[in-house]
């Protein structure tokens, strides 16, 4: 939604169709309201299948004539320690947060490489913003298959940004923290449904700042590493998280 209102054309990827389509509704609407914005089409896509993602670049690339910026934020979490994580749902993560992230990336520096020079003759190439997380790079209990996975989207980041910085495109990555979404609030219900909110209280005063992140904050960050204010930003691990990696 804030890159629509910035006048981006949007392209969503989501295995869930019905979802995507629901945000290109709310941006066409809002765009149709104020008379400000950008356009928007959602493809069904399954990131762990490179014929999906392969097929899914494309369409965007055709109806919007070309990729300046991807954001690779598809994602699923896990809990538990080496003890108790098997081997089925290691492979899990590592399809959807290292494989899926993988995948996205080798379509988007494509597209990217593709698209017109610059005045220099330089390809224009493009931003590409990885959600990592704070397992990225601290210890969080009861979190091994989750933040092994993170650790390899976090040193993805690292790789892209080093091999494609002569040719236009930067890849950074942002490391929030907890933040208050849907899943949030599933997760208390299902398993603090006597108690929710004791545990949002407890949940919230884990970070230093005594609250969890707002998706709007992560959503700010993303837009600044897609922009051109933040053209001399590469290789970088941007971390929200309210103050826990630094009393760490």
């Amino acid at each position: 939604m804030l890159f629509a209102r910035k006048g981006c054309s949007i392209g969503i990827l989501d295995v869930n169709k019905a979802a995507g389509d629901s945000v290109v509704e709310e941006i066409k609407a809002e765009a149709s309201a104020d008379a400000t914005g950008g356009d928007a089409m959602c493809v069904e896509c399954n990131v762990t299948k490179q014929e999906s993602v392969e097929a899914s670049f494309a369409a965007v690339v055709d109806a919007f004539g070309g990729l300046d910026v991807m954001v690779n934020n598809a994602g699923i979490g896990h809990v538990g320690t080496i003890e108790t994580t098997e081997v089925s749902d290691l492979d899990r993560m590592y399809e959807v947060n290292v494989k899926g992230v993988f995948l996205c990336t080798k379509a988007a520096v494509a597209a990217m490489l593709k698209g017109p020079a610059d005045a220099a003759g330089r390809p224009r190439g493009g931003s590409i913003v990885n959600l990592a997380s704070i397992a990225s790079h601290i210890g969080l209990a009861d979190r091994t298959a989750y933040s092994m996975s993170k650790g390899a989207v976090w040193t993805l980041t690292l790789s892209t940004a080093t091999d494609y910085v002569k040719r236009g495109i930067r890849c950074n990555a942002i490391a929030p923290g907890r933040v208050h979404t849907p899943f949030v609030d599933a997760y208390l219900e299902k398993n603090y449904k006597e108690t929710k909110e004791a545990k949002f209280k407890e949940l919230s005063e884990y970070q230093p700042c005594g609250r969890m992140g707002r998706p709007e904050e992560i959503a700010a960050m993303a837009l600044y590493l897609a922009a051109d204010e933040s053209a001399f930003v590469t290789g970088s691990l941007m971390s929200i998280d309210g103050g826990v990696a630094a009393v760490m």
